[in-house]
């Protein structure tokens, strides 16, 4: 894979995260209700960060190849 489409695939995943983790969709998931105990938005901020790390910990080890 070229250089280049790796740096692209990155900011990608960046832009992604800043739209995920912005105040619209954040207000979605701000709810009383819980997931296995947990309050909605903790989970779903703690599965987006880490989806975001997996993304970008396979993009730059593809690269790497």
């Amino acid at each position: 894979m070229r250089k280049g489409l790796a740096g692209q695939r990155l900011v990608a995943v960046f832009l992604t995260g800043v739209l995920l983790f912005n105040y619209p969709v954040l207000s979605l998931f701000d709810r009383p209700e819980s997931f296995l105990g947990l309050p909605m938005l903790w989970v779903f901020l703690f599965g987006i960060w880490a989806l975001l790390l997996v993304a970008v910990a396979w993009i730059v080890e593809r690269g790497a190849r």
